[in-house]
């Protein structure tokens, strides 16, 4: 009976498996825990897990509607520069340990070079190289992840609310659409700056709402464009098909099917629940929010654009998490196309090593669930919360 209840519990429970792709390698999130595994240049696929605090039942206001989402994002962040972290340790290693290696191996060449040799498979290069064991990963200190937050932080806001907050108060000041401003003959480049940017002169509700749509639309031009930049990046091209490999473990997991390559082969790239689709609705949301806001001094409307990003992210994840329900509407259903379209871009067609990688990946972090969850949960008691 005691186990029997055990099992329905654990079968009640939302199971949360999300993730990241990373370098060579893919971390991987259930309720519990997190893992992250890694293919070394050898072929070996290097892997670590831990547990995860549990915020929430310490808190219980984490578990609320909206608050919830903002919890989330912080922890995805912090938990993503982490695996970013040892992925980037296991590469540097397998860096220097090929540096190591071709050291070895140049003082022989040279000197059979200088002596000859009647060998001639001595310039071939081997058919495989077994690299030296590598040694724990070195932890990355907590004032190192906090400063890599703040500089991503800050560098979104400069990029996504600051820089179209800015160009569309030109641009409308351009285009007639807002009231010049009066700058005097003499005039220097401080001041005609200080005159297009200090303040936004609209006067109506209507303009407002206007100047909004445009900022957004700008903004998401600049997201989608740095997108498409970085996909021409050869690295950035192999984490895209790690990403892809994680979705389709993902599908993988959420359909009920034995966790292997031949499974996840089929399964779609695209997921509902991607963070590609979590930031184009917070972009969608965000226009819809910051309409509201009708500051003529430009310092304002910046500093509540800010101050509201917490609202904002934890509303998105709500539309997030009820879009990817089979009941929700077809307005949530259509808030999350434009991330899906995108994922054409940041999720590539993974090889058979990748979806191997992911799933090692997720297959570690099961082990911390209570039960073989895996083996136990049918398909449709999984619901799956991806923010990746």
């Amino acid at each position: 009976m005691k186990k029997f209840l055990s099992l329905f519990l654990a079968i009640e429970r939302d199971l949360i498996v999300g993730g990241q792709a990373v370098i060579e390698g893919v971390m991987m999130r259930t309720p519990s825990a997190y893992a992250i595994a890694c293919r070394k240049a050898d072929g070996s696929i290097v892997h670590t897990a831990e547990r995860l605090p549990k915020w929430s039942d310490q808190y219980k206001a984490l578990n609320w509607p909206v608050i919830r989402g903002g919890a989330t994002l912080i922890q995805s962040m912090a938990l993503g520069i982490k695996a970013l972290n040892f992925s980037a340790n296991v590469f540097e290693e397998d860096a220097e340990a090929q540096k190591e290696k071709v050291k070895a191996v140049e003082p022989v060449t040279e000197k059979v070079l200088a002596e000859g040799t009647t060998d001639e498979n001595f310039l071939k290069a081997p058919t495989k190289v077994q690299m030296p064991a590598k040694s724990k990963a070195k932890p990355k200190q907590a004032a190192g992840a906090a400063g890599s937050i703040i500089f991503a932080l800050l560098f979104n806001i400069l990029l996504f609310i600051v820089a179209p907050l800015v160009l569309t108060n030109v641009l409308f000041i351009w285009l007639g659409w807002a009231d010049a401003p009066a700058i005097a003959a003499d005039g220097g480049w401080l001041e005609f700056v200080k005159a297009y940017v200090w303040k936004i002169r609209l006067d109506s509700f209507g303009a407002w709402v206007g100047f909004n749509l445009i900022d957004g639309l700008i903004r998401m031009a600049f997201f989608v464009l740095m997108i498409f930049s970085m996909s021409f990046l050869k690295d950035i091209h192999r984490v895209f098909q790690y990403h892809g490999a994680e979705h389709k473990t993902v599908f993988t997991w959420e359909k009920g099917l034995d966790l292997s390559v031949e499974h996840a082969k089929t399964q779609k790239r695209q997921h509902p629940r991607c963070g590609t689709s979590f930031l184009m609705v917070v972009m969608l949301v965000a226009i819809v929010l910051f309409s509201v806001i009708n500051f003529e001094a430009m310092w304002l409307n910046l500093l509540v654009r800010i101050l509201l990003m917490p609202l904002v992210a934890g509303l998105s994840y709500e539309v997030i998490r009820y879009a990817a329900k089979k009941e929700s509407g077809a307005i949530f259903k259509f808030m999350t196309l434009p991330g899906l379209w995108l994922q054409n871009i940041t999720t590539q067609e993974p090889d058979e090593d990748q979806l191997e990688v992911a799933i090692v990946s997720l297959k570690e972090s099961l082990k911390f669930e209570p039960l073989d969850a895996e083996a136990v949960l049918p398909a449709s008691n999984r619901e799956l919360e991806v923010v990746v």
